[in-house]
């Protein structure tokens, strides 16, 4: 896949006709696919190169300071690779400025797809683009040069529309099995294993502790049933995982959050390595133990129960 980050219009002009599919796709959810598998049936039928143009940052940055989205369930470089396994020929990242942002419809529509030897553009129903957002899909239709419009409908599950906005709301609440059915896969965080306080190892619960290397949508605090894939070998292994304050040892508003996974059947050190955490259900808030007691008989029902959750977990289906 060519990745062109933007900087300049004349940039993104080296390449063939192209299928280009547009949105900011923050999660790459099952109604982004839909838009995306409808670009790549539509690029392999008319023998055109599949494409995706997104932006970076997220508009509200621009256009909304009050309310800014700085963290993402899928951040750029997650993003890129979700599109080149799906089969994307070119990602073009625009960068989402003030100027961009102010531009106007019929300048969107020369520079950035005309000009650019698109086809065929297709975006969801409510893609919007120009000044204040007045384009819409309709007008595209009807102000085209040289390239064909689809617009996709909302893709719905369980008679509710599918977005991103829903699917973050539902991971900061704890509900991670509705968020992974709008992903259509388990919800990921990848980072770097990095050294911690050692504690678990002393109460007998060994664990990773994860620094996320990308700004990620962070789950509730609590103890879930995850997997973690270590990137270097490609191996999943089953574990419990909590990500928190730790309050049993910290004063949490002194505290930064950490996610600490507890791998079943491993006793390998990875510090350094980079791996992903896959959450799969969650299992209980994050609580303050009377003591070690306690809290050990508590980790021993968290394990029992992942253990059970995790067991018709099929590793390779985690992407």
């Amino acid at each position: 896949m060519h990745t062109i980050h933007v900087n300049r219009i004349e940039e993104m002009y080296q390449h063939p006709d192209i299928a280009l599919a547009i949105g900011f796709f923050d999660g790459i959810h099952l109604g982004h696919l839909t838009v995306i598998n409808k670009m790549i049936e539509i690029a392999e039928e008319k023998k055109l190169k599949k494409a995706v143009m997104t932006f970076d940052p997220h508009p509200s940055v621009v256009l909304n300071p009050e309310k800014k989205r700085t963290d993402y369930l899928t951040p750029l470089n997650e993003k890129k690779r979700i599109f080149e396994s799906l089969g994307v020929d070119y990602l073009f990242i625009v960068p989402f400025t003030s100027k961009f942002a102010a531009m106007a419809e019929k300048d969107f529509i020369r520079d950035y797809l005309t000009n650019n030897h698109v086809k065929e553009v297709i975006a969801g129903f409510d893609f919007t683009y120009g000044k204040f957002g007045k384009g819409n899909m309709l007008k595209l239709a009807e102000d085209r040069q040289g390239f064909n419009v689809t617009a996709v409908s909302k893709k719905a599950l369980n008679n509710e529309k599918i977005s991103t906005t829903d699917i973050r709301r539902m991971l900061t609440e704890g509900e991670v099995l509705k968020a992974n059915e709008q992903l259509g896969r388990p919800y990921k965080i990848a980072g770097i294993v990095v050294q911690g306080e050692k504690r678990g190892r002393t109460i007998g619960f060994p664990t990773a502790n994860v620094m996320p290397d990308e700004d990620y949508v962070m789950p509730k605090l609590g103890v879930y049933a995850v997997t973690l894939k270590q990137v270097a070998t490609g191996e999943t292994f089953k574990g419990v995982c909590n990500i928190g304050y730790k309050p049993t040892f910290h004063d949490p508003s002194k505290s930064a959050v950490s996610i600490e996974v507890h791998i079943f059947d491993f006793s390998e050190s990875i510090y350094g390595e980079r791996v992903e955490v896959f959450w799969h259900e969650f299992l209980r808030p994050e609580q303050k133990f009377s003591g070690i007691d306690a809290l050990i008989a508590q980790i021993n029902l968290d394990k029992r129960q992942a253990e059970e959750i995790l067991r018709d977990i099929d590793r390779s289906s985690v992407l």
